[in-house]
């Protein structure tokens, strides 16, 4: 199987300068604009109780270290005081990007780039602060910037060809306003917000809120898909399964007495068991970096010089997918693979982690596009027998518990005639990229076992075993089908 990525120089140019910037941002003025992207990004990237509590570590420990000449020494009660202030501009400056982050996801469109603005420029009014702390000194430009903060990642998160003429045009604008500003030295850098203007932001904060409370992310209720249902099975006893409703929320029900919960429109049909060993250790690993496994994607593609789609459709183009056909990933992830199937197919995908599963969602509505998303083992499938009629996993089976458990299940979920895939990393790729990455190295270095393409696991009754080497031996894929009843 030929290579078939394509390299982008223009890429790497653009994803270096912009790399530059961000390392300028932390010895600079830049990091005025630099510094709130990261924090809108970053914040989205995090569930929200952990993006705050590291929003203020981030503001609170440098503010400590670098004003550490205006430590007070004539006493502890000076010194808790300052600590204290301090400790209170770092929350109140995180808050903003809290309540953005809560906030915006459920809000259409453009409107969804306001939270933070909003917010930032609405604390002055809620809670009085010393005079000459960091939010004391909200201005119209620091409205703007947030805003154009909000602006950037708002476009970054669509995929948008156009993020990075804005992210550009933003800066254009702030180099010209400081020429303008000290060409004119009566000219102040930051225009006084009033507090009338406060409390209309806080007005139009608490409206956008309000709004997106009565404006829930909705899911598609079970009972209406009957459907899905129908090819549903307990994974244990292989029962079948029926919606039942229960306080107000939605359960899988066995008559054998089995529950499933249903938890934001995703059922749960994993057990302890399921997350002991390898699938225990990786599934922490996708638990961290599950929000931000996206962007990690898009950044390094672009700083190899890779365009993801061909990067994606390398491999996702040795599927046999036709309109209407019932497809299932197994380690569906972000369901980054969606995108590449053909319009008019039925999605299903399967996970054991529920951070992937929950930006899988995000990326669903982002791209208006639905699937049945489930919480589960790929080892014990939760669905009946000849159930899809394409079955493939990409990226994940090299470090399952049993991989051969998990090609027979992958096999018994898939109907007969049907073209099946295995995708995934050649032990020259693990060891060359994942145990030379700080965080990632801890998990694939040391490993008892390398990498091995698991072709002698596929049953020898299977038909037109293929296995070919994809972007220079770096990925392997098997493809086969599953044969006609005799």
């Amino acid at each position: 199987m030929p290579t078939n990525v394509k390299s982008s120089r223009w890429s790497q140019i653009v994803a270096c300068a912009v790399a530059c910037l961000f390392v300028i941002g932390f010895f600079s003025p830049v990091g005025v604009w630099t510094g709130p992207i990261g924090g809108v990004w970053f914040v989205g990237t995090q569930m929200p109780r952990r993006g705050l509590l590291w929003m203020v570590a981030f503001g609170f420990i440098p503010s400590l270290l670098s004003g550490w000449r205006r430590f007070p020494l004539n006493g502890s009660l000076p010194a808790l005081e300052y600590v204290g202030w301090t400790l209170l501009a770092a929350v109140l400056g995180a808050l903003p990007f809290t309540f953005h982050r809560l906030v915006s996801l459920r809000l259409p469109g453009f409107l969804a780039t306001l939270p933070l603005p909003l917010a930032a420029v609405a604390l002055p009014a809620l809670v009085p602060v010393p005079h000459g702390s960091a939010t004391s000194m909200i201005g119209l430009s620091s409205f703007f910037i947030l805003w154009y903060a909000a602006i950037v990642i708002w476009m970054w998160n669509r995929e948008s060809r156009a993020t990075g003429l804005v992210f550009a045009a933003g800066f254009i604008v702030a180099g010209a306003f400081e020429l303008f500003r000290h060409s004119a030295a009566a000219m102040p850098g930051n225009l006084p917000i009033g507090l009338t203007f406060s409390w209309a932001c806080l007005a139009a904060a608490l409206l956008l809120s309000i709004w997106a409370l009565f404006r829930p992310l909705k899911n598609k209720p079970w009972a209406n898909r009957p459907q899905s249902v129908a090819r549903l099975q307990s994974p244990f006893t292989h029962a079948p399964l029926h919606v039942a409703s229960e306080h107000g929320s939605e359960a899988l029900l066995s008559a054998a007495g089995e529950r499933f919960p249903i938890r934001s429109g995703i059922p749960v049909f994993l057990k302890p068991q399921d997350l002991t060993g390898d699938n225990g250790k990786y599934n922490h690993m996708y638990e961290t970096i599950g929000g931000y496994y996206d962007d990690t994607q898009r950044v390094f593609g672009a700083f190899r010089g890779v365009e993801l789609e061909s990067y994606f459709l390398d491999y996702m183009s040795l599927l046999e997918v036709k309109p209407g056909d019932s497809v299932l990933e197994t380690s569906v992830g972000t369901g980054l693979n969606f995108k590449y199937l053909p319009p008019g197919v039925k999605l299903s995908g399967l996970d054991l982690s529920p951070e992937m599963l929950a930006n899988c969602q995000a990326n669903l509505r982002r791209w208006k596009m639905d699937a049945d998303l489930y919480l589960g083992n790929a080892e014990s499938l939760p669905f009946a027998d000849s159930s899809f009629d394409v079955v493939y996993t990409a990226g994940a089976i090299n470090f399952f518990n049993d991989r051969a458990k998990a090609i027979r299940e992958m096999i018994r979920v898939a109907k007969p005639g049907s073209h099946l895939m295995i995708e995934d990393e050649t032990e020259e790729y693990v060891k060359s990229a994942y145990e030379n990455i700080p965080y990632t190295s801890s998990f694939f270095g040391n490993r008892e076992h390398p990498v091995t393409v698991p072709v002698d696991l596929v049953p020898p009754e299977m038909e037109d075993i293929h296995v070919g080497m994809l972007k220079d031996g770096k990925f392997y894929a098997i493809t086969f089908r599953k044969p006609l009843p005799a």
